[in-house]
């Protein structure tokens, strides 16, 4: 019964998933500054999970096109996990001179809860403002810096602010979310859900 309410509110979290990001589950990479991870079609919403494991990671993002820009730093907040090791994120140029720096040592962090994933997460900083964008930026090559003070530490990396779900993704989704709720609000493993300190 307990796992068919689990399939249940998989079923329900896709059927309302035109208005959430597109997860993205990137715990097998470790993307650096020689290798970054590609962020395709950068103004369509992505979450992407993922853990530092002592090294910043690297997103890369081209475009051919002006397009409105939009990244926010969230950590999964599994219940009575208070303590978080809070992340940072900086965006760089093609030749990764600094546009803006956002520290999430200095951010005050809100608890927020997503109705259509029955998640609740730490809401950092962001660049741009109730996940949508207020920057346009010229095409071009550009790099998102994820890191802390030891570099460690699960995420969720918010990108893009359109909604595009088409019938693979939402395919995806169904063996993708399980996975994700699993690995990051495991009440048992608080640290691991959380980055907890």
């Amino acid at each position: 019964m307990k796992k068919y309410r689990g399939w249940l509110s998989v079923c329900l979290w896709v059927s309302f998933a035109v208005q959430a990001h597109q997860p993205v589950l990137n715990l097998d990479s470790n993307p650096d500054q020689q290798h970054p991870y590609l962020i395709s079609k950068p103004e369509v919403s992505k979450a992407i999970f993922s853990r530092l494991t002592g090294t910043p990671h690297f997103y890369q993002i081209k475009s051919d096109t002006a397009f409105h820009f939009y990244v926010g730093m969230t950590m999964p907040k599994p219940a009575n996990c208070e303590s978080f090791t809070r992340m940072s994120f900086s965006i760089l140029d093609q030749d990764y001179k600094m546009i803006a720096e956002l520290n999430g040592e200095q951010y005050e962090w809100k608890p927020w809860y997503e109705e259509y994933g029955k998640q609740w997460y730490w809401i950092g900083p962001e660049y741009g403002k109730d996940f949508k964008s207020t920057h346009l930026f010229d095409a071009g090559t550009y790099y998102i810096k994820v890191y802390n003070a030891d570099n460690t530490g699960n995420y969720v990396l918010t990108t893009g602010d359109v909604e595009s779900f088409g019938p693979v993704i939402m395919f995806k989704m169904l063996f993708t979310l399980p996975k994700i709720n699993r690995i990051f609000w495991d009440e048992k493993r608080c640290e691991l859900g959380a980055g907890a300190k």
